[in-house]
């Protein structure tokens, strides 16, 4: 056989190698900058840990890091006071404590709901278009709706009619199940509040909403399309109930980015000016311009910026003051949605993950522009109406999860004696590596060592593919991949950590930590090290759809612990089993970046849960979650505190989805997949005298896991299975037959 070779011209000198400067430390101490970190004047607080995750950027004053290093619920916003927060641990610890110890019993993942958020985010909103109105002297009104379509829970649902019902704030519908709910739950607030039905209908759909405007309730039926309007006129004589009918515009402006593609010519939804204007003479020719009394559009969720909002308001505007001197009784402008949140606190208006304005100034922009328009064109000024469900219900709700453990790369520190190889045992072509290697290690020029390692490791491989190398001997020198990989992460985000740290004392981030990627081309590497993965108890396609369908950004921080370092750059990988079921993108980083590749997080303590948390997660999040792996839905508990009371009050609003609940949803029926399998054990356990107790013990551990959650069990693993007999089933022996 011919030699296989081994270094070619490339190999013996990496051009990699030659470009990367030394880092001249003494090689038994892993992180070279660890006496500059640890030094007393740069200890750690829950004032850094805020900053470090940007909780005052995105918290919207809901969220805060306590002087104990926890993170708290604000329900008032800035006006909550100390004794009115809400900590986080401490309320999933009494959500997970037994009922027996007061508890609920239930397991993480857990939805943590504070209906006082939710409150004090629709009165803010409210207020804001009631100041604007008062200082614009405005001579319209402001009556909000709620798109269902954010968020169909009862209990989300039911809170916003209460708390909007003295100023008749309505619901927004989509589809008929939601009108239905829209509703029933409508029979409860004032009877001036708005029903308004968007999206596309067919005769039972009309039907309904019609029969809504019998029942007393305010309902207006938006047209998106020009056909609508012959069904709607022929069911309302059918039913003899006289229609109130809105109009959808598709506006020419749009905003940029994923959010503003239903916006602008080429838009999903709503009427050209040709469309409106064909409407409109059809109902004066019919005598019925008197039920046109609404104009809704939408430029897009998220608006990022005020510019793009007046542009978009004083467009439809100016259609609404048109419509009004044709002769249409039109009395609302619905601006639709686009009052964004700032995901990522940077207050920017540059991404779909932020906004440059306040809900204050949102609503000064929408009444000044109506105002404008109506006021040069002699036309009264309209209600006002928005649907507002993203600002309304993103932070009223706190995806609660733990951490199950963690794949770290090796701490090991990056000395000679840390990676020598037996000698013996490695071919001949391979010892100029492993020495070059060695020397690289001896001078501490990590870099170079980690281009060794990566050449070793590759015609390792290439010798094991051809059966020349055994796999105890390629196991160890991936080990050895391992640690210099490592450490060489260790060297780069140990002098980040100490820039950090430099640039918390007046100085600056530094940024002259270079590499070349493959093809050879310069790249900044400091902000993109992670170095560890934590597995944790959560299925991104359930709990964060948006975060892996189009790369929503949501601020994910530890609960506890904030007063220690977190000295861990990880990515968080879930539990099903699929490689996009993780998430690798963070809020941080400059002021200037969008996200970064990695979370800080704690190393975890043996026997301690470590919690994290996803906020911002009230809109769309629960609706869109699908069931792959059969990851059900968590259970969802509402959490309050009144005032002046030391106790948390929980209500539990859903158990979570159980695993016989996933099977029905997919027609399968537990009953008799217990009973197949229970006939399948009795024929399969040999006969003896404690057969018929090792059947009972197997077959009440299967009827225990259709009932219990589709995740993982971290509390106490093995005491529901032990309580129903599991162990002394276990303990018998199983046989093909009975003999």
């Amino acid at each position: 056989m011919a030699p296989i070779a081994l270094l070619s011209e490339e190999d013996k000198a990496p051009p990699f190698i030659a470009k990367l400067p030394p880092y001249p430390v003494d090689a038994s101490i892993l992180n070279p900058f660890h006496d500059l970190v640890d030094k007393p004047g740069l200890d750690w607080s829950p004032s850094r840990s805020s900053s470090l995750y940007r909780v005052d950027g995105w918290g919207g004053s809901y969220f805060a890091v306590s002087s104990k290093g926890d993170v708290v619920v604000r329900p008032n916003g800035q006006s909550t006071k100390m004794s009115e927060e809400i900590n986080i641990r401490q309320a999933i610890e009494q959500v997970l404590k037994p009922a027996s110890m007061g508890g609920l019993g239930l397991t993480t993942p857990a939805i943590l709901r504070f209906p006082h958020v939710l409150r004090h985010r629709l009165l803010s909103l409210q207020s804001s278009f009631e100041e604007a109105i008062k200082s614009r002297k405005f001579d319209g009104c402001y009556q909000g709706v709620f798109p269902v379509k954010c968020n169909q829970d009862r209990s989300v649902i039911d809170n916003i009619v209460e708390v909007g019902k003295p100023f008749a704030f309505g619901l927004e519908a989509g589809s008929k199940p939601e009108l239905l709910l829209a509703m029933a739950s409508l029979m409860k607030g004032s009877p001036n509040a708005l029903l308004v039905c968007n999206g596309y209908k067919d005769a039972e759909y009309i039907s309904l909403a019609l029969i809504a405007r019998l029942i007393q309730l305010n309902c207006i039926i938006v047209l998106e399309q020009q056909q609508e309007l012959d069904l709607i006129l022929s069911i309302s004589r059918l039913l003899a109930i006289e229609p109130v009918i809105g109009l959808r515009a598709k506006l020419n402006t749009k905003h940029d980015g994923h959010f503003g593609d239903t916006s602008g010519e080429k838009g999903k939804f709503g009427l050209s000016c040709s469309e409106i204007v064909s409407i409109v003479n059809k109902l004066r020719s019919l005598n019925m311009l008197g039920s046109l009394q609404l104009l809704h559009f939408h430029i897009g969720s998220q608006i990022p910026s005020l510019a793009i909002l007046n542009d978009g308001v004083s467009e439809a505007a100016q259609i609404y003051c048109e419509l009004a001197l044709m002769g249409a009784n039109v009395r609302y402008i619905d601006i639709g949605g686009g009052l964004g949140i700032d995901y990522n606190g940077s207050s920017s208006a540059t991404s779909d993950m932020s906004v440059e304005y306040s809900m204050a100034e949102y609503a000064h922009e929408v009444v000044g522009a109506v105002k404008d328009a109506c006021d040069r064109k002699g036309v009264r000024h309209p209600t006002l109406c928005s649907e507002s469900g993203r600002a309304l219900v993103s932070h009223q709700s706190v995806l609660v999860f733990d951490v199950l453990s963690s794949s770290t790369a090796s701490n090991r520190h990056l000395a000679a004696e840390g990676i020598s190889l037996e000698v013996e045992a490695l071919p001949v072509t391979l010892k100029s590596i492993h020495t070059s290697l060695i020397d690289a290690a001896k001078s501490c020029e990590y870099g170079a060592a980690l281009e060794c390692a990566k050449l070793l490791r590759r015609r390792c491989v290439e010798l094991f593919k051809r059966g020349h190398l055994g796999l105890e001997l390629l196991a160890h020198v991936e080990s050895i991949y391992g640690v210099v990989q490592a450490s060489w992460d260790q060297s780069k985000s140990s002098r980040a950590d100490f820039d950090v740290d430099n640039e918390q004392g007046n100085g600056r981030r530094r940024a002259d930590f270079h590499v070349d990627d493959e093809q050879g081309n310069s790249r900044l590497n400091v902000h993109k090290v992670h170095n560890a993965v934590y597995h944790v108890n959560i299925s991104v396609f359930r709990s964060m759809p948006d975060s892996w369908a189009i790369h929503q950004l949501f601020p994910i921080i530890p609960l506890h612990r904030l007063s220690e370092q977190p000295r861990v750059r990880a990515i968080l990988s879930d539990v099903t089993c699929d490689s996009d079921g993780k998430i690798a993108s963070f809020v941080g980083g400059d002021e200037d970046q969008e996200r970064i590749n990695y979370l800080q997080l704690h190393e975890l303590e043996e026997g301690k849960p470590y919690y994290l948390g996803m906020f911002l997660g009230g809109a769309y999040q629960e609706a869109l979650g699908s069931l792959h792996n059969l990851f059900g839905a968590p259970c969802v508990v509402n959490v309050t505190k009144e005032a002046g009371a030391d106790e948390l009050k929980l209500g539990k609003s859903s158990n979570g989805q159980t695993t016989a609940d996933v099977l029905r949803s997919m027609q399968h029926e537990p009953s008799a997949m217990l009973e197949s399998l229970k006939l399948r054990l009795q024929r399969s356990i040999s006969c003896s005298d404690r057969a018929d107790a090792r059947i009972s013990g197997l077959v009440n551990t299967i009827a225990c896991s259709f009932g219990s959650t589709t995740y993982l069990s971290t509390s106490n693993p093995m005491s529901s299975i032990l309580s129903k007999g599991f162990l002394s089933a276990v303990l018998g022996q199983l046989s093909t037959s009975c003999s």
